[in-house]
């Protein structure tokens, strides 16, 4: 089933059950030279029946078809091993690619995560939908950055690089017909999720600063990789802005009680979930949640406005 949007672009919309994101918004560009798809859904039967489906009926011929991946959740790019054939290009940012294409990342993210509180829990990563529907196979990938041109039909695409959801988080946006394909960097109805497991950068000050590159544009349209198209994005880039502030004036107040791990913290926030109490939330939310905190903390702790304590076994942050 697709929805066509413009002359020569559609959507598919990919279910992706069980999950708060409810579907993914793939993109197909259908020509008569090449076709292209942007972000493809995770890697399960579900997301790719819903594709071979889609593409059927637009009759799409897949040795005709190259990929663009926003960014390397799997939701966005579970399926290139499926889609992509000897004849496709694949594009994604060398940052994100490298992170598809590795295996060691999610140890490190938990011995981190016991660092911020979590449980020892290995169904955290077990039962994470970025671990169990990736990509399976080495994609070789062909690298894009920021200013590069990805021309289709009539439209020509500039890759804006906006780290903070992922670091390596491109959107597409062609400035002639105003129209910005935002991946999860700017969401209609819901946030993207700004996550930290490491001490090494801050994700937020990046997201922030993204949005900022973004704010200028001359933009009528917005194709976001989740829920509804939306036309209002300064309004919805200044949403995000004080949505962020609100969260981080959250932490603060939690805070005010003393020194207290993300995962603690994380236990105290109100999170827009239908579960009335934090231990009703699956392990996976759980682990959504603290990521959250502690890339807020990271971007506290920039600003000067708390100060982290570190043993072998726990880091905790304290008002300044």
């Amino acid at each position: 089933m697709f929805e066509k949007i413009a002359p020569d672009l559609y959507k598919i919309e990919i279910p992706l059950p069980g999950n708060p994101l409810k579907a993914l918004n793939s993109y197909v560009f259908k020509t008569n030279d090449r076709n292209l798809i942007i972000d493809t859904g995770m890697n399960r039967p579900e997301c790719l029946d819903a594709m071979m489906t889609g593409l059927k009926e637009l009759d799409i011929n897949l040795a005709k078809t190259d990929l663009f991946i926003t960014h390397m959740h799997a939701d966005h790019s579970g399926l290139i091993s499926h889609l992509a054939t000897d004849t496709s290009t694949v594009y994604c940012s060398q940052l994100d690619g490298d992170i598809i294409n590795s295996k060691d990342d999610w140890n490190d993210m938990l011995d981190f995560a016991k660092l911020s509180g979590f449980p020892s829990d290995e169904d955290a990563i077990r039962l994470h939908p970025g671990f169990k529907y990736r990509t399976h196979k080495e994609v070789n990938f062909t690298v894009v950055d920021e200013n590069d041109l990805i021309s289709i039909g009539d439209y020509s695409f500039q890759c804006v690089w906006t780290p903070g959801h992922t670091p390596g988080h491109l959107c597409l946006y062609d400035e002639a017909k105003k129209i910005l394909i935002s991946g999860d960097h700017i969401l209609g109805r819901i946030t993207p999720n700004i996550s930290l497991w490491s001490d090494d950068h801050s994700p937020l000050d990046e997201y922030l600063e993204s949005l900022n590159k973004i704010y200028p544009m001359e933009i009528d349209l917005v194709l976001p990789a989740h829920r509804s198209l939306f036309t209002n994005c300064r309004e919805r880039i200044q949403q995000l802005r004080q949505h962020h502030d609100n969260r981080a004036s959250e932490i603060l107040s939690i805070l005010q009680s003393g020194p207290r791990n993300a995962f603690y913290i994380a236990s105290q926030m109100k999170w827009d979930l239908n579960f009335k109490h934090w231990d009703q939330f699956p392990i996976t939310q759980k682990w959504f949640a603290t990521g959250e905190v502690i890339a807020h903390l990271k971007y506290l702790e920039n600003l000067g406005e708390v100060y982290r304590s570190q043993t072998p076994q726990e880091i905790t942050f304290s008002l300044k």
